[in-house]
């Protein structure tokens, strides 16, 4: 288990992560969320002893990183897939890894070939594409057989089946005890990953919940609604106090107090319905909607006055400006 308790971290007079505490429990996908700059990566580079906090504590298994004995053993990271000598081949690069912390140097084919990199082994990792470095970078991560695992982006650069790989990879780890903490800025795979979520913005907790209540604490309530005369219902309905707009398909879309009252107002107004469905929020709609408050970038819309506006909280060098491009593993 990974317990962080009142971590402060501070980049000159910049916070990047405040006053934060969470615990991230085995068995499980735990989905690290948060806007660029939120302090996620030094978050996660504060548990493996490479930030030192301004004050709090962060323990693996109720100890710092810096007493295990063995560190690959107990935890694996990836935290920037291309931090690797470039000049030795993937081989050699773990290689020196199981020799520094006492992993049998067979540990080494058998990582190859979870990732799929058997058949380059000898290859040079300099000249990796961004999907082979990461695979390289799950397979350093997995050389101990850690119980606890963390993963900065590792979706970025890999192709469609290298996402459903590392996907099924982080789901097999958890359903073996292990503690699995991943962060990620697509939405779409956390829905289909992630058992739980830690979302933070500006270095503060939003929230440490599953993803269903987390999906529910940021949806607006919303109803499709399909008639026989939208016009008329469309009327109703505003005169009741509800907020009514034309679904992007036909019917009407309707949100405001009072909304279970839909079903009234069309029979008050004998118009006819032949649909009435709640309309549930994605995980990326309820993200957007709770982190709106910690965006320290806005981009301007087509036609609009307002451009990005300057960042009032920085994470500094250390948080990745990830870029989710579709370079393919070959």
């Amino acid at each position: 288990m990974i317990e962080i308790s009142h971590l402060t971290k501070r980049y000159g007079t910049t916070v990047a992560v405040d006053d934060l505490s969470f615990r991230v429990e085995p068995g499980k996908v735990t989905g690290f969320l948060g806007p660029n700059g939120a302090g996620k990566t030094t978050t996660m580079r504060a548990v493996l002893g490479l930030d030192v906090p301004a004050s709090g504590t962060v323990t693996i298994d109720g100890r710092h990183y810096r007493d295990l004995p063995v560190p690959l053993r107990e935890v694996g990271a990836l935290l920037d897939a291309k931090a690797l000598h470039g000049g030795r081949s993937a081989a050699k690069h773990l290689q020196a890894l199981a020799l520094s912390n006492g992993i049998p140097l067979s540990r080494v084919d058998e990582v190859l070939q979870m990732v799929g990199l058997q058949g380059v082994a000898r290859r040079r990792a300099g000249g990796f594409s961004l999907g082979m470095s990461q695979r390289l970078g799950v397979a350093a991560a997995l050389l101990g057989d850690p119980g606890i695992v963390m993963f900065d982006e590792p979706v970025n650069g890999l192709d469609p089946e290298g996402i459903l790989w590392i996907r099924e990879l982080m789901r097999d780890l958890a359903s073996e005890g292990r503690t699995v903490l991943v962060s990620s800025h697509l939405m779409s795979e956390m829905a289909l990953t992630a058992d739980h979520l830690i979302v933070i913005g500006r270095g503060r907790l939003i929230a440490d919940t599953s993803i269903s209540d987390f999906i529910q604490a940021g949806s607006v309530s919303q109803t499709l609604v399909r008639s026989r005369d939208d016009a008329l219902l469309a009327s109703r309905l505003s005169q009741a106090g509800l907020s009514v707009r034309p679904g992007d398909a036909g019917g009407l879309v309707c949100s405001g107090p009072g909304i279970e009252r839909i079903g009234d107002i069309a029979l008050e107004a004998r118009v006819a319905l032949d649909e009435l469905t709640p309309i549930r929020a994605s995980l990326e709609e309820a993200f957007m909607e709770l982190t709106r408050n910690s965006v320290d970038y806005v981009a301007s819309t087509p036609g609009g006055a307002h451009g990005s506006r300057p960042a009032t909280h920085s994470e500094g060098a250390s948080e990745k400006q990830s870029e989710f491009s579709e370079e393919a593993y070959r």
